[in-house]
């Protein structure tokens, strides 16, 4: 059994943080249960441009609100406490946190290491060249 809280997570390399994003990683590739788990905050006015090309990822709303559109269709969808979205298709996106801090539970498979932070173009790569394509 892994029990785990984001206040021993905090400071440690399972920590990552970049420009409008912080993320406490607590569950990673080395817990060996095939996902990660990730408590991630986006400040209040932050955009990212991101794709993940090699991650399926899932995100849970449970705080502030924002949007995120689809790139590939201009479709802009409303994010607020309560509400999933799913990048099945490593779909290339833009985050919005408009309301307060978002705040976001996200799973990715493949798992992430844990200290990662996003490449140029928005995504992570892959662990040992293992990805999803």
């Amino acid at each position: 059994m892994i029990v785990r809280t984001v206040q021993e997570t905090t400071g440690t390399s399972r920590h990552a943080s970049g420009p409008g994003w912080d993320s406490k990683r607590l569950i990673v590739a080395a817990d060996n249960v095939g996902y990660s788990v990730h408590d991630t905050t986006v400040a209040e006015g932050a955009e990212q441009i991101l794709e993940y090309k090699h991650h399926i990822e899932a995100n849970y709303c449970f705080a502030g609100e924002g949007e995120v559109v689809d790139v590939a269709t201009g479709k802009t969808y409303p994010l607020r406490p309560g509400s999933i979205y799913v990048l099945d298709k490593h779909d290339r996106h833009i985050l919005r946190a408009l309301k307060g801090d978002l705040r976001l539970v996200c799973v990715f498979n493949p798992p992430l290491a844990g200290d990662e932070t996003h490449e140029d173009d928005g995504s992570y790569a892959p662990i040992g060249g293992v990805g999803v394509d």
